[in-house]
């Protein structure tokens, strides 16, 4: 009965090659690198986008603020063109 007891337990055998222990370390190192590079690049990009999304509420500001301008030049060559050209009297 001790027998079936300590070959259901999980154990490495010596027959094991240490080239296949050194592949799999060697796996989950270059695995625990790519995710690390991945987890770089991504930071990389949410940084690229939180200054996108911020240049791009600036411009939206920008394009407000020179339309506002663009209607009072407006307003006031409307005012210049009344002043330099009166209109004609009614009395003629």
């Amino acid at each position: 009965m001790t027998n079936a007891h300590d070959d259901a337990r999980w154990h490495l055998d010596r027959r094991v090659p240490l080239a296949i222990i050194f592949a799999i370390v060697t796996q989950t190192g270059a695995a625990l690198l790519w995710a690390g590079a991945a987890n770089e690049r991504l930071a990389h990009l949410e940084m690229q986008m939180d200054m996108f999304n911020r240049m791009t509420e600036r411009t939206t500001r920008l394009e407000v603020q020179v339309n506002y301008m663009r209607a009072s030049l407006d307003r006031i060559e409307r005012k210049l063109d009344r002043t330099i050209d009166p209109p004609p009297d009614s009395k003629n």
